[in-house]
């Protein structure tokens, strides 16, 4: 029967294996040389899209930079987020929705409404004082076509070379994240309102 292994082997063990991790950590961060405005879509059935871009609005304003909020679909003013944000001098915020569709059941009216925003946000997009844009639930306006999937990619290619922008929504268009950085889909494993459990006040909004 072979020895029990020590602490001290254990302890060796463990610093060779972080001693390996580091090495390929360091490598990889050496490879990333290029500095660039990131386009990054939150997508997927799963709760959390748009509490992840307010997580990131939240660390850009850490670091003294200016944040701009368009939110599409979305018509009420009273999210815990907005409430939060709108304290800082350092964000724009657009509600540019009007309730979902379902809501309106106008489908000319939804169309108007999406493009009527999506002016606003190509005011954004051509300003360089903007480090941070989050486009919230930008995906619904494409999925049900009220918004042209290659007019907007055009005008995000065409943005501020620094500039960062989020979208978020179900439903990604394929052509929008493969033009994306960075893709991250949220996965639906359990959600309290199957079990018929409100809307809760900030967690939900």
């Amino acid at each position: 029967m072979p020895p029990a292994d020590t602490d001290t082997d254990k302890a060796q063990r463990h610093r060779a294996r972080m001693q390996r991790q580091k090495a390929v950590v360091d490598a990889a961060i050496a490879r990333a040389d290029k500095n660039k405005g990131l386009l990054l879509i939150l997508t997927g059935n799963g709760k959390g899209k748009s509490s992840s871009a307010f997580g990131m609005a939240a660390r850009a304003l850490g670091h003294s930079m200016r944040v701009g909020v368009a939110q599409f679909i979305k018509g009420r003013s009273d999210t815990g987020e907005e409430a939060f944000f709108r304290q800082h001098h350092n964000i724009i915020w657009h509600v540019l929705g009007e309730g979902f569709t379902w809501d309106t059941q106008d489908l000319t009216r939804d169309r108007e409404t999406a493009q009527r925003g999506w002016a606003v946000v190509q005011t954004m997009l051509r300003d360089p004082s903007i480090d941070l844009l989050i486009l919230d639930e930008l995906t619904y306006p494409l999925k049900f076509g009220w918004l042209d999937v290659n007019a907007i990619l055009a005008d995000l290619q065409n943005r501020p070379a620094m500039q960062h922008v989020v979208i978020t929504g179900r439903a990604a268009p394929d052509v929008l994240c493969q033009a994306a950085d960075t893709v991250t889909e949220m996965r639906d494993v359990k959600h309290a309102f199957q079990s018929g459990i409100q809307a809760q006040a900030g967690i939900d909004y």
